[in-house]
């Protein structure tokens, strides 16, 4: 049988920072027909289980200990295709093709799993602590030109409260002369004088 086959095999190693890691590969694989009665001979019908594992394993462990757990995350493409690269010379010497091979699964131990969890956390809160920060600021900013809005509008008064002067005060004088000069004049119990006269004529009995 020389048609393409699936197969999953899992692994589980250690990463360059000493994580465990648990990663699994598929792989599409068949035999080179050429090569077919020597591996039948050699290895028997069930060759995919003696050769496949082993060699996953091998590559697996050499490539996964060259990365730090984070970086087998950041850093997958490169694992895949390092991974790819080695898997493939190596069963080209038991007479295999693989024609596809994909990291299905990849996870680290629960002390791993546990501080990545808490650096979102604290990531998450110093984001939160930021967006605080950074809304008092826009407030104070807020406040800051209020304050000088106030400021310069006093300013403008009190500049053209000094520039008219003797002038406002006389204008506030004439304004009140012209009040009082007409409640007089609605008044009956207010008597004239002709300018220049001291006195009340006497008028006839």
């Amino acid at each position: 049988d020389i048609r393409a086959r699936p197969k999953n095999v899992p692994t589980i190693t250690g990463s360059k920072d000493l994580q465990n890691v648990n990663i699994t590969l598929r792989i599409l694989f068949r035999p080179k027909p050429d090569e077919l009665p020597n591996i039948y001979t050699t290895l028997g019908q069930d060759y995919d289980d003696r050769v496949l594992p082993s060699i996953t394993n091998e590559v697996l462990k050499a490539v996964v200990a060259e990365f730090d757990a984070g970086e087998l995350i950041t850093q997958r493409e490169m694992v895949s295709q390092r991974v790819h690269t080695e898997l493939m010379a190596r069963s080209q010497q038991f007479g295999l093709i693989l024609d596809d091979i994909s990291i299905t699964h990849l996870t680290f131990g629960r002390e791993f799993t546990a501080a990545v969890e808490l650096k979102q956390v604290a990531q998450q809160e110093a984001e939160k602590a930021r967006f605080l920060v950074e809304k008092a600021e826009q407030v104070k900013q807020a406040a800051v030109i209020n304050a000088e809005g106030d400021t310069e509008a006093a300013e403008l008064l009190a500049s053209a409260f000094a520039e008219a002067g003797e002038g406002l005060v006389e204008l506030r004088r004439i304004e009140t002369s012209e009040d009082i000069a007409e409640n007089l004049a609605m008044s009956r119990n207010v008597v004239y004088l002709p300018s220049g006269q001291q006195t009340l004529l006497s008028l006839p009995q």
